[in-house]
């Protein structure tokens, strides 16, 4: 029995563990790892370090002159792989060479990163691999008073700190309870082992396939196939660190469906993730437009409905370089209407989020995983965002960020996690049924004595499950789009707000800017010119979007020449708006618009309030009409 061996192999796709003996032959444990994972005899090179030296090759020398022995770790890559820097566990880091040379710390913590069960292929979002070249370190200025020492010098009060150091975060002003993603990755990939054994493996509750040793579940189920029992944690970081609207517009113009109906209302957020200076190594996502998708909306409820253009919305977002960043919703009820106050419902004595909202953030965060090398699975937690409009303690309308922790995340992936009905503030673990097996979901909470008790989630409180982001308006404006048009928004027939040529030929009388670019640098015109049923531009518009996204005047000119914009020009005059012809409109032929039209509605250019033939002033803001 002292001969018998085992010999643990890495691949790109896993470790298996393969029994041997000492007297057996290279060749030999070659052709059983071969058959292990399902490579042909040739198709695989096995070696004896990570770094791909000392090749192990098919001879007839026994393991034990090779000097393997039982436990070793041999490293499986397959034929045709790629160069060290793309590879699962290779030392090499794509972008080290790039570091500048006092980024020394910061150089070694990215190759460590990169050689601790990445992923291969995986292409990460442009702020990850921007965040992974910093050095990330704390810089802190000499004490006059505890520092003793020369100016070249460093001391405990002044040597510069990690950015996962707790005790800074906590004094920073608001205080930080969350570090940044890649401050934990910092952390976990410090000390002397340098994350050797470091992981972010996703939780599964699902039964592992391929147990053949029993019956399938319900039958049987074994320790090997069982999923583990889940103790939930309140999460220490967070994808994302802070949310910023551009300007009060994108949010005001989005309040206005509730103001005008009572209705709440959903939307998605579109925008581009950057550095959050304020803390580090974070991360920010700005949003620069709201898409409102189709959806049937009451005073308590939302539901979407099937969105036919869905794709369309994601194919313009990507041309002018925004991507979708998150989801926002109301739930705002009045209080007082004629001081405009509404009621504060969510507090700490009620909830911030419900049970069916972290199921719904949990659904679109696994639609919208983050790409992450240091995951076995190639993804890892998610940067989509939650945000909330809903009554602030001072009555007014407040915007709350949230994410859902990566536990409710794998919850909600395999269906264990359910609603309470009569307690939305309350989540329940699914229990197992034959139909599908659940592992025991427990969490942690403190007696009236102070001791860490542990409850089976059944019922669960939905804190546990909660990340909360600060979300913050600049102080001076910033427009990916202008400021000034503000053609209607989509999928708000009810408010007598279309988009249509009818529309469109209004919204260009109505037009103050004599700059072409500045007409069409709204969101919600160029997804009408995309999309609308008369005439779409969806493989002609490319060269307009580019000159939105890059605010380039001379090549809207050039496509404002083009036959498409002369049809829609022609259109908008045939269908009539509140001028009289294409050549009356002030961007589009340059000459003066003419008055509007006293027999049709007309929309403040103020409050954007649609208000009823013949009358001079807003019914909404009780401004002239202008």
């Amino acid at each position: 029995m002292a001969e018998n061996i085992i010999i643990r192999v890495q691949s790109p796709n896993g470790m298996k563990k393969i029994p041997a003996t000492k007297k057996e032959t290279a060749a030999a444990f070659l052709n059983k790892v071969g058959k292990e994972f399902g490579f042909p005899s040739n198709g695989f090179t096995v070696f004896l370090n990570r770094n791909k030296t000392d090749e192990v090759q098919s001879q007839n020398k026994t393991l034990s002159l090779l000097k393997i022995k039982h436990g070793d770790m041999l490293y499986l890559y397959p034929s045709g792989s790629p160069g060290p820097a793309g590879e699962t566990m290779d030392v090499a880091t794509p972008h080290s060479s790039s570091l500048p040379s006092t980024s020394h710390s910061s150089s070694s913590s990215s190759s460590v990163m990169s050689r601790s069960h990445s992923a291969p292929h995986i292409s990460e979002d442009e702020i990850d691999q921007y965040l992974a070249k910093q050095e990330g370190k704390i810089y802190r200025n000499k004490d006059p008073q505890l520092c003793r020492h020369g100016s070249m010098g460093k001391c405990v009060h002044c040597v510069p700190l990690e950015p996962f150091d707790e005790e800074y975060l906590s004094h920073l002003e608001p205080p930080v309870k969350h570090m940044s993603f890649h401050a934990y990755i910092r952390k976990l990939t410090g000390g002397a082992d340098k994350g050797k054994f470091v992981a972010l493996e996703n939780i599964s509750c699902k039964i592992k396939s391929g147990c053949e040793g029993h019956p399938p579940w319900p039958e049987g189920i074994c320790t090997k196939c069982q999923p583990s029992a889940i103790t939930l944690n309140r999460q220490k970081y967070r994808h994302i660190d802070n949310i910023m609207f551009e300007n009060h517009t994108i949010a005001d113009r989005f309040l206005d469906f509730w103001r005008k109906t009572g209705s709440q209302r959903m939307g998605y957020l579109y925008g581009r993730y950057t550095e959050h200076k304020d803390i580090p190594l974070a991360i920010r996502a700005e949003v620069a437009a709201i898409y409102e998708p189709p959806q049937i909306a009451t005073q308590n409820s939302l539901e979407l409905v099937e969105d036919p253009k869905a794709a369309a919305v994601e194919e313009i977002a990507a041309k002018l370089g925004l991507r979708k960043v998150g989801w926002i919703f109301t739930d705002l009820l009045s209080e007082d209407t004629r001081i405009g106050t509404v009621k504060y419902t969510r507090n700490k004595d009620s909830y911030f989020l419900s049970a069916e909202e972290c199921i719904t953030a949990g659904h679109f965060q696994n639609q919208h995983c983050n790409p992450c090398r240091l995951s076995p699975d190639g993804h890892f937690g998610s940067k989509f965002i939650t945000v909330v409009a809903t009554g602030g303690p001072d009555n007014q309308v407040h915007f709350e960020g949230y994410q859902v922790s990566n536990q409710c995340m794998a919850l909600v992936r395999d269906e264990c996690l359910l609603p309470c009905r009569d307690a939305p503030e309350l989540g329940y673990a699914k229990e197992s049924s034959t139909e599908q097996y659940v592992p025991d979901v427990f969490y942690k909470d403190k007696d009236k004595f102070g001791n860490d008790i542990t409850y089976l989630a059944r019922p669960l409180p939905v804190e546990y499950l909660i990340i909360d982001i600060t979300t913050t308006f600049p102080k001076d404006p910033q427009y990916t789009f202008s400021s000034t048009p503000r053609f209607p928004i989509e999928n708000r027939d009810i408010l007598g707000e279309t988009q249509d040529f009818h529309s469109l030929a209004t919204y260009l009388s109505q037009c103050t800017s004599t700059v072409f670019l500045d007409m069409v640098s709204d969101f919600h015109l160029l997804l009408f010119l995309v999309t609308n049923e008369v005439m779409p531009l969806r493989d002609s518009i490319g060269l307009l979007l580019d000159a939105v996204k890059t605010k380039d005047e001379e090549l809207a000119q050039t496509w404002k020449k083009s036959e498409q914009w002369a049809t829609i020009e022609q259109l908008c005059s045939t269908v009539g708006g509140q001028s009289s012809g294409p050549q009356e409109y002030g961007a589009m032929g340059g000459g003066p618009s003419t008055p509007a039209s006293s027999s049709a509605m007309w929309s403040c250019l103020h409050c954007t309030f649609m208000n009823q033939p013949g009358t001079e002033l807003c019914e909404m803001c009780s401004l002239p009409r202008g």
